[in-house]
């Protein structure tokens, strides 16, 4: 196993300490490897550590070489120093949508903002887009920590069955 998989595992179980020190590792070995840097932008997410969050995923963004990345990292940034978290997530659904007019981005991935942001039913909407488009992320459907807010909600547990994941 790699050992940015195992901070992804960290992740995954909610260990954010130990995703930090994982990933900061790799980001030291090698500074230029962006995946250690999306990793770590996760973890402080999960510790709602949301500067440090902001900064890891302009880190990754630059390092990444893909513009969408970028632009998701200083839509955050604009939204948080103009409206905390909330503005954040806002400015990077906003983003993220943009980006769909143009080419790919992950319905997934908009619907775990609208679930960080608390708005369950744009989440939900947004998971069932992803279905539609069979978004291989929702292969992580039962272990993303941004969804938890929606696990009590029957919805989650039919998406999950409509998935084909083990319950």
């Amino acid at each position: 196993m790699t050992t940015e998989t195992v901070g992804e595992v960290h992740l995954i179980i909610r260990q954010y300490d130990q995703a930090i020190q994982v990933c900061k590792r790799v980001a030291s070995d090698n500074p230029t490897f962006a995946v250690s840097h999306r990793c770590l932008a996760y973890a402080y997410w999960g510790k709602r550590m949301f500067s440090q969050a902001i900064d890891e995923f302009r880190t990754f963004g630059q390092l990444s070489g893909e513009k969408r990345d970028d632009d998701f990292a200083s839509a955050m940034g604009e939204g948080f120093r103009s409206a905390g978290w909330n503005g954040a997530l806002t400015k990077a659904i906003e983003m993220r949508k943009a980006q769909r007019k143009t080419g790919y981005s992950s319905a997934y991935e908009i619907a775990t903002l609208y679930s960080d942001l608390g708005q369950k039913d744009e989440a939900f909407r947004w998971l069932n887009t992803a279905y539609q488009e069979h978004d291989r992320y929702l292969l992580d459907l039962k272990t993303d920590f941004l969804l938890d807010p929606l696990r009590g909600d029957l919805r989650f547990a039919e998406l999950v069955s409509k998935v084909g994941l083990p319950k």
